[in-house]
């Protein structure tokens, strides 16, 4: 004897759950840190108006690690200052709050270390994805010139490229751009050499 399948309830989002949040335009820096300390996605506020992105890929996440695993143990052995990898808020400005792949902090500046977020650290990565390739490269470009922060690396996963922009006159100016066969070097880290070819090797490489 065949059974009949149950029908599925189609399904809907919870709408009501939306009452409890701001509009878009009227978050506060106090809602925003609120659910950016439980949530596992990145989000960013910038003027009132929460930013939601694209969750990254393997390939990005494998970048970002590589990245950490040679600064943090430099940075910490010869006591340089602090580094940290994303979720974690940087706010530029009153109302801006960003959220680098990579930050880190001198220990000149540590003061600007808190809790809940830091303030204008002294390098900032991003890992390019599909999806954030304009806003990294213009807008958060422009931003974090506009914030102070003296040096932003631009990982390109796409064609294999680290970019180096230097503060110069409250504008980047490109320094380098790197590409496998050269080795990464920052006058924020004497004496280190990071390989770009192996920064974007795949593992199965």
């Amino acid at each position: 004897m065949l059974t009949q399948p149950k029908p599925t309830k189609k399904r809907t989002p919870t709408y009501e759950i939306l009452e409890f949040f701001p509009y878009q335009g009227e978050w506060s820096e106090a809602e925003y840190l609120e659910l950016a300390a439980n949530t596992n996605r990145v989000v960013e506020l910038s003027e009132g108006h929460l930013e939601v992105h694209d969750m990254p890929t393997d390939f990005h996440q494998l970048i970002v690690v590589r990245l950490i695993s040679i600064l943090y143990p430099f940075v910490l052995a010869r006591k340089l200052g602090h580094v940290r990898v994303s979720p974690l808020p940087v706010r530029l400005w009153p109302g801006k709050f960003r959220e680098p792949d990579l930050i880190f902090m001198s220990n000149q500046h540590a003061s600007r270390i808190g809790e809940q977020f830091w303030e204008c650290p002294d390098l900032v990565v991003e890992v390019l994805s599909e999806g954030s390739r304009n806003l990294d490269r213009v807008q958060k470009k422009a931003e974090y010139a506009r914030a102070g922060i003296p040096e932003y690396w631009i990982v390109d996963p796409q064609t294999r490229t680290v970019e180096v922009y230097r503060l110069e006159n409250e504008q980047y100016a490109l320094h380098h751009t790197l590409t496998p066969g050269d080795r990464l070097t920052s006058h924020q880290f004497p004496g280190l050499e990071l390989s770009i070819e192996e920064l974007f090797a795949r593992e199965e490489d």
